[in-house]
Parts: C-alpha cells; sequence; structure tokens
C-alpha cells in the first residue's frame, strides 16, 4: 500500500518537475552602434528593494520601467540598450532612491527620498510636486485605456500618496486629480477607529470606493470611504511581511496581493481575498505558496493574466479570469537572477528580462526570452486539458458605453464550442439596478453620483489552455451621456409673427433694460443706471413669443445625437441672465404642499456667492416635498421657484413688451447624471404702451385754443375793436380760473379714468418695435 502511495505520488509530481526549456535567450544590443551619448546625465535612480518590479503603461504598450537595482525606461519595450534613468541635478536630489513608481497619464511618477517627482516623457521634463507636507514612500492609481471621455480620463489622472507603515489613526494620506502634479490632504472617514498600520490606499473604481489596506499583526482587511460599504470591513485574511498590491488593469476590481512566501488573488476589490494554490493541471499540489514552500522573486499581470518567477527558477502561470485562484509550473529553466523581472508583452506572450551592463559602455544591454503560452500550454509537457471553446466574440470588446440614468443599454455576443459548430447567441441587457425595482434601497450609497462599472463575458471554468479566447470586457460609465442635450420648444417666436425681423437681429441688434426694471447682483432690486444689451442671435435665434397676461412656462426637449428623445416634465428653474426681475410665479410653497422651506435663487447665492449666480443644478437641489427637509416650512407664502415636477407652477410677466434671455437648469438628482442646462430667449408682448408724461396739459390746452378759434370766428366780425378787447379779457380770465381746478388732486382721479379706458396695443406696436428701444 506504501508502495503505491509513492508511486502515485511521484506520478503527480512528475509533469511538475519535468525539464524542458520556456524559450530560448537572446541579448538585446541595438543601440550602441548609434551617436549615443556616452555621459549619464543627472543623478542614476536606485530601487530600494530586494525584488523587482516591471511596470508596463497599461494604454501604451511600448512604455514600460524596471525597478531592480537599477532603474530603466523604455520607449520601446526594451528593445534596445538603454542608460540608466536619472534625475537632473536641477532637482536637488541627493543619492535619489525609488521606493515607487507608477504611469499616470502623460506623466511617470516616482517616489524619490520620500518625495514626489513627475516626469512628462513626451516633453521630457521634471517636476518636483506641490502640496506634500510630510513623508511618503508610495504612489497607487489606475489607469483607463478605452476611450478619451471625460470619465475614463479622470480614472488615470487620479492618485494616491502615502507613507506605507504608517499608523492608520494618524496616516497623512494625500490626493491629486492632475496626474501627481500637485496633491491634496484626503480624509478618510472614521480612520481613527482603524487599527493597525497602513498598507496602502487605492480608489476602486469598480466599487466607486476609495479602499484603505490596514495591517494588523499577521491580519490584514480592508475598509471602504462610502455607503454601504464603510459599516464594516472586508473579510480578513492572512499575510506575511512586505505585502505589495497589484491592482490589474482594466477596472475590473482584481488585486493580487503578494508577498516572498505568499500570493493572494481578490476579484472584488478586496472583499473576498482567495489564497492561491499550486496545481497540476486541475488537481490542487500544494494549497498556498507558502506550504509549496517556494520564494516569489517578482510577478507580472494584465487584464486575464498572471505570472511569476521564484528564486529556484521556476515559472508559474494562472489566470486572473478563473473562479478558483490557481497557478501552475510551467518549467525550472536556468533563468533567474537578482535583477530579472517578468513582463506580459501582449495577452499569451510572457517576457523574461534580465539587464546586463556592459563594461565598455554606460547602456545596459538586455537579456530576453520570450514565452508563447499558447504553445506550452498545449504541449505534451503539460498534459492540460483541450480547450473546448473555439469562438467567443462580441461587437463591445474594449469599447466604452454610457449608461444614465433611467437608460439601458443591449450588449451581443456568439458562442461556438468543438463539440457542436453552431452559433450561440447571447444577448446582455444592462441597466442601472437602482431602476429596475429590483436592488435593495442600501445597495448603493447614492443614485445621485455617477460610477464605473465594467462588464466580462467569460466562459465559467474553461480549460488553462484556452489562452486565445480571452474574455470580452467593456467599461460602463453609468454617469452623464454627453451626447444628450436639451432645447426650449420654440415654434412661435417674434420673427414668425412679423414682430421682429431675423435680419435686423443679426445686424448687431442692441436693446436698453431700464435701470428699475433689473439688478446686476440678481437680488430684485434697482439698477443705478440702465444699460444696453447686445443681442445674441447666433446662439438663441429668434426670441420665442409669450403673451404677457398669460400663465407661460416652456415646453423642454430632450435630443440625443441630434434626435427627439422625449418631453421633459421634471424639475427645472430659471433665471433672467441680465438680471430683469420683471417676472413672478403663480404658486407659493404653501400651494404646492412643500413639506420644508423650498430652496430659492436668493438662499442658493447665499451659499455659492454672488459670482457665480448660475449655480442651482441637481447637486445642491433639494426637494421641498422630501420628509427629510432640514428646514421646516415657516413662510408657507414664499414664492414657489421650482417649475415642473408634481406641480403646474408657471411664469407670470409684468406689463411689459420687451426681450428676456433666459438661463435653465435640470435640478431633479434621479432625471439624468448630466447637468443639463440651456440657455433661451423671450420676447412678450401685449402690455399697454406706456403712458406720455404730461398728456393732461396737452389735451386741455388743444381744447382750449379749439373753442376759443371756434368763438372768435363767430364773434369778431360783429364786434368793434374795444368790444372784442374786453370780451377776450373776460375769456382769458374764465379760462384761468378753470385750469385752477385741473391744478387741485381731483386731476389724478381723471388721470386713471381715462387710463383704464385706453385699448390694449396689438402685437408690434410700442416701443418695442424699434430697435433699440424697449
Amino acid at each position: 500500500m506504501l508502495v503505491l502511495m509513492l508511486v502515485a505520488m511521484t506520478l503527480q509530481l512528475w509533469p511538475l518537475g519535468r525539464a524542458f526549456n520556456l524559450c530560448s535567450s537572446h541579448t538585446v544590443r541595438t543601440g550602441k552602434v548609434f551617436a549615443m551619448d556616452k555621459k549619464i546625465p543627472g543623478k542614476v535612480l536606485y530601487f530600494d528593494s530586494k525584488t523587482t518590479s516591471l511596470i508596463k503603461h497599461p494604454c501604451k504598450e511600448n512604455l514600460a520601467v524596471y525597478l531592480g537595482g537599477h532603474v530603466f525606461f523604455t520607449t520601446d519595450n526594451f528593445d534596445s540598450s538603454i542608460i540608466p534613468f536619472t534625475i537632473p541635478y536641477s532637482m536637488q536630489v541627493s543619492s535619489p532612491v525609488v521606493t515607487s513608481a507608477h504611469f499616470a497619464g502623460t506623466v511617470l511618477l516616482f517616489v524619490i527620498n520620500q518625495k514626489v517627482f513627475a516626469y512628462n516623457y513626451e516633453t521630457n521634463k521634471w517636476n518636483a510636486a506641490t502640496g506634500i507636507e510630510h513623508p511618503v514612500s508610495h504612489v497607487s492609481g489606475d489607469n483607463c485605456c478605452y476611450s478619451r471621455n471625460i470619465f475614463c480620463l479622470n480614472i488615470s489622472n487620479f492618485v494616491f500618496a502615502y507613507l506605507h507603515g504608517e499608523k492608520v489613526s494618524q496616516a497623512n494620506l494625500y490626493y491629486s486629480r492632475d496626474s501627481g502634479h500637485s496633491f491634496e490632504k484626503f480624509t478618510f472617514k472614521h480612520v481613527e477607529k482603524i487599527d493597525g498600520t497602513l498598507g496602502g490606499i487605492f480608489d476602486f473604481h469598480a466599487l466607486s470606493q476609495v479602499g484603505l489596506l490596514a495591517l494588523d499583526g499577521n491580519t490584514a482587511k480592508f475598509a471602504y470611504s462610502d455607503p454601504p460599504l464603510d459599516r464594516s470591513f472586508g473579510l480578513p485574511f492572512d499575510y506575511s511581511k512586505n505585502l505589495e498590491v497589484l491592482i490589474a488593469p482594466g477596472q475590473k476590481g482584481i488585486l493580487v496581493l503578494w508577498s516572498g512566501h505568499s500570493l493572494q488573488v481578490s476579484r472584488n476589490s478586496g472583499q473576498l481575498v482567495n489564497t492561491v494554490t499550486v496545481n497540476v493541471g486541475d488537481k490542487v499540489l500544494h494549497s498556498s505558496i507558502f506550504e509549496a514552500n517556494l520564494m516569489i522573486h517578482t510577478i507580472a499581470a494584465n487584464e486575464n493574466e498572471l505570472a511569476l518567477l521564484t528564486q529556484d527558477n521556476g515559472v508559474y502561470y494562472g489566470s486572473l479570469n478563473a473562479l478558483t485562484a490557481s497557478v501552475i509550473q510551467l518549467s525550472q529553466q536556468n533563468l533567474w537572477t537578482p535583477y530579472t523581472a517578468l513582463m506580459f508583452t501582449q495577452p499569451g506572450v510572457l517576457e523574461i528580462l534580465t539587464p546586463v551592463p556592459d563594461v565598455s559602455h554606460p547602456a545596459f544591454d538586455f537579456v530576453k526570452c520570450s514565452v508563447i503560452l499558447q504553445e506550452i500550454l498545449t504541449g505534451q509537457h503539460l498534459a492540460l486539458d483541450p480547450c473546448k471553446i473555439e469562438i467567443l466574440q462580441g461587437n463591445f470588446e474594449n469599447r466604452m458605453y454610457t449608461i444614465d440614468m433611467n437608460s439601458e443599454l443591449k450588449l451581443t455576443a456568439t458562442l461556438t464550442a468543438h463539440l457542436n459548430k453552431s452559433l450561440i447567441p447571447l444577448d446582455i441587457h444592462l441597466k442601472q439596478q437602482q431602476h429596475s425595482g429590483k436592488a435593495d434601497p442600501s445597495f448603493t450609497s447614492s443614485i445621485e453620483r455617477p460610477t464605473i462599472s465594467t462588464v466580462t463575458l467569460d466562459v465559467i471554468n474553461k480549460e488553462l489552455s484556452c489562452i486565445n479566447l480571452q474574455p470580452l470586457t467593456a467599461i460602463i460609465s453609468i454617469g452623464c451621456d454627453l451626447d444628450k442635450k436639451i432645447v426650449v420648444h420654440n415654434d412661435i417666436s417674434s420673427c414668425s409673427k412679423g414682430i421682429q425681423s431675423p435680419v435686423a437681429l443679426q445686424d448687431n441688434f442692441s436693446y436698453i433694460i431700464e435701470r428699475h426694471i433689473y439688478d446686476p447682483n440678481f437680488q430684485g432690486k434697482k439698477a443705478h443706471e440702465s444699460k444696453r444689451v447686445l443681442y445674441p442671435y447666433e446662439q438663441l435665434g429668434c426670441p420665442l413669443l409669450v403673451y404677457c397676461y398669460t400663465p407661460w412656462k416652456p415646453v423642454i426637449e430632450l435630443w440625443r445625437n441630434d434626435k427627439f428623445e422625449e418631453e421633459i416634465h421634471t424639475e427645472y428653474v430659471l433665471l433672467e441672465m441680465n438680471g430683469i426681475f420683471t417676472y413672478s410665479y403663480t404658486h407659493t410653497a404653501g400651494m404646492v404642499l412643500c413639506n420644508s422651506q423650498p430652496q430659492n435663487w436668493t438662499s442658493i447665492m447665499a451659499n455659492t456667492g454672488t459670482h457665480s449666480p448660475f449655480s442651482w443644478n441637481r447637486e445642491n437641489y433639494v426637494s421641498c416635498h422630501s420628509l427629510d427637509g432640514h428646514v421646516p416650512l415657516q413662510w408657507p407664502d414664499v414664492s414657489y421657484q421650482i417649475l415642473g415636477g408634481r406641480t403646474n407652477n408657471k411664469l407670470l410677466f409684468d406689463l411689459r413688451n420687451g426681450i428676456y434671455i433666459f438661463w435653465l437648469s435640470i435640478v431633479d438628482p434621479y432625471y439624468s447624471y448630466c447637468h443639463l442646462e440651456t440657455t433661451f430667449s423671450v420676447y412678450t408682448y401685449g402690455a399697454f404702451p406706456p403712458p406720455i408724461q404730461g398728456y393732461e396739459t396737452i389735451i386741455i390746452t388743444l381744447l382750449v385754443f379749439s373753442l376759443l378759434s371756434t368763438w372768435l370766428a363767430y364773434i369778431i366780425p360783429k364786434m368793434s375793436f374795444a368790444e372784442i378787447k374786453q370780451t377776450v379779457q373776460g375769456f382769458c380770465a374764465h379760462v384761468c380760473g378753470c385750469w385752477g381746478q385741473y391744478s387741485h388732486p381731483t386731476q389724478r382721479r381723471h388721470q386713471h379714468t381715462s387710463s383704464q379706458a385706453e385699448e390694449p396695443a396689438a402685437p408690434g406696436e410700442g416701443p418695442s418695435a424699434h430697435k433699440h428701444t424697449e
């Protein structure tokens, strides 16, 4: 029985230890034959670690930085000899020791002597980061490679800086939004309640969380920044000293956590951490790297693959997409040196790299050994099962999509298996869970905040030999759809009714706003002087025509890619851009049944400052109908300044013929992640013409002269000169007596009666019909 067991163990270990060459090494010497400067510019950088690290730019496949004793930066994947990387003398760095490096967009960041420096590889310029006031040892971040979308760019530009090993409760954390050029202090909520030392801080985009790794004794765990995950920690896991965290590219939430004797993987941003087993085929040989008595020297990872090199010349390979975390040994070819590193040059191609000094030249050569993994995994050496899937393809691979609030996305793919050659269609229907009616209310902290997620299509438990059958991944921006815009419907304009002319409006048309109807500070107070406004016809076109006696609100349309989507009925606000305040609202807070005191423009501008009056938006809007309003309803008669939504609130214009230019903002936080804003113009008509000053005097004067002329025409032919003189003097005395009566307050009553008897002005009449007046 014992003999049989020994035979079985021998057979099990035989594939692991069978010797064969993974690759053939060759030395790269290219570049020395050219006029390469033999003088090293600046101070040579050194990497302070017993292990090596090779960091590839996730988005630019030829860019990489090597950290291992010396530091090398390449723009051609180490296909030429390179002088050790240096920092200029002008940076005034003594004995430059590197402890961390990270690509952030077009910048390569280094932590040198506990300070952050940025090297722009496109302009070949160095800068010292600003804003960091305490020593740091590491920088961390991620890179989005899918598009030039603003969300994708923000991921690449966001960087953390911190001191590894600092007590968590007293840690000084910094973050940068500009690729590490300037930093600010970062506050992690409830950090004072977290025990242990700091193992790192990371932005987990797949969870929309900031994760903090706390090390306490031999146990580590992740804490998270926002609800609901901030209520508890990730599942604790064991680790050995010098734990390093590698974030796999692609925003899938895959973490590789490793040290000399441990290797673990998390596929959900640290919530669950699984120990990587050492397998032979599909069978587990060792439950951990520690049990296998392996000493990891360096690791490499891309979006879907993992490789490691041990100090006993073992090269191991595993998949990051399998449900179980395992690696298999490929070979024990004599490849290890203290300076050897690994990198994936492309999916399925692993390169083993060792820099070699040249005694006659300052540039280092590179010994490279390329491993074609498909050949190794499908060969007879490892006895792996062949891949049973032939085709997995979709129209969404390596693309970025946007799902706005209340929107959905449909993706398609096809699958072909070897057993039956028929295509299997796959339909993927994506919708924000909070709007699906199936999500728990505490599923996320707030659906008002845009987030990033990914969708990955893969085959469960597929064979490791399916090396050419990479998962299909797309990144999903759950946020603003930049192709959306809002438009105010304008079917009846002042031009279509002949009140104004498009030609005149385009010809530097301007109009006067009287000082008593506008306030430049938007507080409803009269200005000190009138102002002339140039009408922006190219932006606004002809104004929308509105009858000033009828309550009115605009019709708002949502357009996407120049196609009409729907009419918008949700909450929005308006503000006249020149400060004209000759309009009011038909409803009050009490009329719309507010539970709390509603916001208005006065309160909004008081909180944001009058320097930015157009600042009422979805991020600072608070509905007065919410039951958890912070301000109780004390003044129900106050004007309700929100339109749309559940109310029929409208604008009521003062009796004025003239132009208004409105800024409109959708404030409902649950309609779209976009700041949907627009400007439009309105021309109000139908008001009475303004009264002419002193018209009573003109009427009385004309009446007197008419009577006098008629009387004189009748009486003069019949009277002598003396009688004429005496009669005229008496008539004038009588008229002057009557004039005194009109000088008393009774005149005002007569004026009021006369004004009420006037007819309303027709459209186009009055001062608003002229080019430079209202």
